[in-house]
């Protein structure tokens, strides 16, 4: 890879799937020997927990499988779907909301559904596990691997 990728997954309040999915990621990376060319980070569409780690019911089940939730909770920016690569959104409504900071459409094509690199599922978005039980963590997790394992692949390809 000629230069640095540059990834961004997106959730409502940036403590639950989007910091999950930074880790998951971030592990995968770094098991690939990408971790010098693949910049991850994660953002929510609401600034409520700004400075905030993640939950820690989504640290404790993530750290369970072996990933390490260390980030902090921060607001989307409209900047910040110029200078990332690929902007992954969990649900329909992060996809609306991020697609509002962008009203000439300019980067559309890298603004999508994190769910479009799951193979191993069939789910079209990613659930909010805060208001449910740990099983909703679980379910999140293994969504967040399948597509993760996909996005290797898709970050290995080589750009133009």
């Amino acid at each position: 890879m000629s230069s640095e990728f540059r990834l961004l997954f997106v959730c409502l309040g940036n403590i639950c799937r989007s910091p999950a999915a930074e880790g998951v990621m971030r592990h995968f990376v770094e098991e690939n020997g990408l971790a010098s060319s693949v910049h991850i980070d994660s953002a929510g569409t609401a600034g409520w927990h700004t400075g905030k780690r993640a939950d820690e019911r989504m640290r404790a089940a993530a750290l369970a499988r072996g990933y390490d939730l260390a980030s902090r909770a921060r607001q989307l920016k409209a900047e910040d779907l110029l200078s990332f690569d690929l902007v992954l959104v969990m649900d329909e409504e992060n996809l609306r909301d991020a697609r509002a900071l962008d009203p000439q459409s300019l980067y559309t094509e890298k603004v999508k559904l994190f769910c479009d690199f799951c193979t191993d599922h069939s789910e079209r978005q990613v659930p909010d596990p805060y208001y449910g039980g740990e099983e909703g963590f679980e379910k999140v997790l293994d969504l967040l691997e399948d597509g993760c394992r996909n996005l290797i692949t898709f970050v290995k390809r080589p750009r133009v």
